[in-house]
């Protein structure tokens, strides 16, 4: 598994507690980490930076490498 698929199953793991925070009334707490999330993304989006992805690629190989392609 490479960095990028990893970073993406992380994010669809946070949004998954960020709905169940929000459903069983942790409102506050469920915004505050939807929010977090919202301007990491925006900054990664807007920039190239992003430093999830840049953390898990001193860890697992890269989706752009060559041996990973295919």
């Amino acid at each position: 598994m490479c960095a990028e698929k990893i970073q993406r199953l992380l994010q669809a793991s946070i949004l998954g507690m960020v709905m169940g925070l929000a459903g069983s009334g942790i409102i506050q707490l469920a915004f505050l980490i939807q929010f977090g999330m919202m301007v990491m993304l925006v900054i990664a989006g807007l920039t190239g930076w992003c430093p999830g992805i840049i953390i898990l690629k001193k860890i697992f190989p890269s989706c752009e490498e060559p041996s990973n392609k295919g």
